[in-house]
């Protein structure tokens, strides 16, 4: 396998929490170094009247947090090349979110050999 990319909708969310440019950026930056990875360079694009996309390039590939406030909703993606332990991640995520609920999808990335 080559990497592993996790797709995570959370819902019941803190809207506060969603809202919030500084909290997604800690929240970002502990879930990236639970994996082992690093934050190379981040965007955040803040939407009005609510609403945040946050985007950053890790050592280990990509991160993203894409949120509703007004639906207490957030959409999330983790693309690594290092191993990681899915449950783990999402239990953390819920956590971080306060959310109530999660829907969540786990690629594996492979090489086809042909």
């Amino acid at each position: 396998m080559l990497a592993k990319q996790l797709i995570v909708d959370l819902y019941g969310c803190d809207s506060l929490i969603l809202n919030d440019e500084n909290k997604l950026k800690n929240i970002s930056k502990e879930i990236v170094e639970s994996i082992g990875g690093k934050i190379v360079e981040e965007h955040i694009c803040k939407f009005e009247p609510v609403g945040i996309t946050y985007f950053a390039v890790i050592s280990t590939s990509h991160f993203s947090i894409h949120t509703w406030p007004e639906n207490s909703y957030a959409a999330i993606d983790l693309f690594s090349c290092n191993e990681f332990d899915e449950k783990k991640i999402i239990d953390k995520l819920k956590k971080l979110f306060l959310a109530n609920a999660e829907k969540s999808m786990l690629f594996e990335r492979r090489v086809k050999t042909i």
